[in-house]
């Protein structure tokens, strides 16, 4: 409301009593009156409020109020407060004239006519608060549409991550569709074969020989299954952040040792060799079930992309840290591509994508990262691919 924007007059002459004799005659609750009996105290106190109205007196010792009128038109804080002069002179001198001159909106000769001069500060003070207000406003809409822009601005950027999210859910759902139906039909196929069997009471076809290859290939695809399952449940804990990390002391030597002899039978079948270069045990506190988990990934990802190459494992301390390196000679990584391997659902490139979900070095690198660690990638198209996992001893 206008009534609540308080205006401030200043009143300048160098005579006490008519300072006096003007604040009574303009002074109200919802105003400030400010007194000044010389330019120089007037132009402090310009300096220091925002007044409404100025009236000033002509005939002052120093600098006159026309002086002070021009300093006042001089400078942009006061260049727009209304100023009103007020003079004894006879209108003979035409003071008038120039107090217009020097940028006057009015000129009152003494004695005041008491209501013409109340009717004209009334004037002002209500000029200088409609144009407050308005200011107000428009301050308050600027603010408003800034607002605007930053509630648009998050909006579309909430809807470019729902439309990712959106398509980061119809890729996962295509992958997980794809992948889980493989081992679910290899299992198919060896059931209705069985049935097959069964039907023609073909007892040669479960001779103690087939039935531990039947009980093999059964025992792959659900492996096949579950890991799928834990590398989603995986995500799931990750995104919640209920990923649990148990350390224990082990020697990190040992276990890489051990987890290459239960990959035996993967490097066979994937026509590869492995090397391990460990001198020394490397004993540290880390979860053991989450460092085989990365560890795994990292053959099983150089054994698909190695090209039938031969792997070089690395575990060896240094800078204060344990380190494993998984080094494969294969198709190599674009530097494009190392950039994203490390996020969810991402495979090398289209051309070379291979069964699994993609998950294996996002969870790899978020299990490193709970350790303290990180996990980096060197390579060149065509010239294989160094991982080396780095975990504070």
């Amino acid at each position: 409301m206008l009534s609540n924007i308080q205006a401030k007059l200043l009143i300048v002459d160098d005579l006490p009593e008519n300072l006096l004799a003007l604040e009574a005659l303009i002074k109200r609750e919802d105003r400030i009156v400010y007194k000044a009996q010389s330019a120089d105290e007037a132009l402090s106190l310009l300096l220091q409020h925002d007044f409404a109205l100025a009236i000033l007196d002509v005939q002052m010792p120093g600098m006159n109020g026309f002086e002070l009128a021009e300093l006042m038109r001089g400078t942009e804080k006061t260049r727009s407060i209304p100023i009103v002069f007020v003079s004894a002179a006879g209108r003979e001198l035409n003071y008038a004239f120039k107090g217009y001159e020097s940028g006057a909106v009015d000129f009152l000769h003494k004695p005041l006519d008491i209501h013409a001069v109340k009717s004209k500060v009334n004037v002002f003070v209500e000029l200088y608060r409609q144009s407050k207000a308005m200011q107000q406003q428009v301050e308050a809409l600027e603010h408003s549409r800034r607002e605007q822009e930053t509630l648009l601005g998050q909006l579309q950027s909430t809807q470019l991550e729902l439309q990712q999210a959106v398509r980061t859910r119809d890729d996962f759902m295509s992958i997980v569709a794809h992948e889980v139906r493989t081992p679910l039909n290899g299992l198919i196929l060896e059931t209705q074969l069985r049935k097959m069997h069964l039907a023609r009471d073909n007892a040669a076809a479960f001779t103690l020989d087939k039935m531990r290859a039947m009980v093999d290939r059964d025992e792959r695809q659900i492996k096949s299954l579950i890991r799928l399952i834990e590398d989603m449940l995986d995500v799931s804990r990750i995104r919640t952040g209920k990923l649990s990390i148990r350390p224990n002391c082990f020697d990190l030597t040992v276990l890489v040792r051990a987890l290459l002899q239960n990959f035996a039978q993967q490097i066979e079948a994937a026509e590869a060799s492995v090397s391990l270069e460990a001198s020394e045990p490397v004993v540290g506190n880390w979860d053991e079930f989450r460092i085989e988990q990365v560890i795994s990934n990292l053959l099983t990802n150089a054994l698909r992309y190695g090209a039938k190459s031969p792997i070089q494992v690395k575990v060896y301390s240094e800078d204060g840290e344990a380190r494993v390196e998984v080094r494969d000679f294969g198709i190599g990584i674009s530097e494009e591509n190392q950039q994203r391997i490390f996020q969810q659902f991402e495979r090398v490139t289209a051309k070379h994508a291979v069964a699994g979900l993609g998950l294996g070095l996002f969870i790899s690198e978020q299990i490193v990262t709970a350790h303290g660690g990180t996990i980096t990638v060197e390579s060149r198209i065509g010239e294989g691919a160094l991982f080396r996992v780095c975990l504070p001893l």
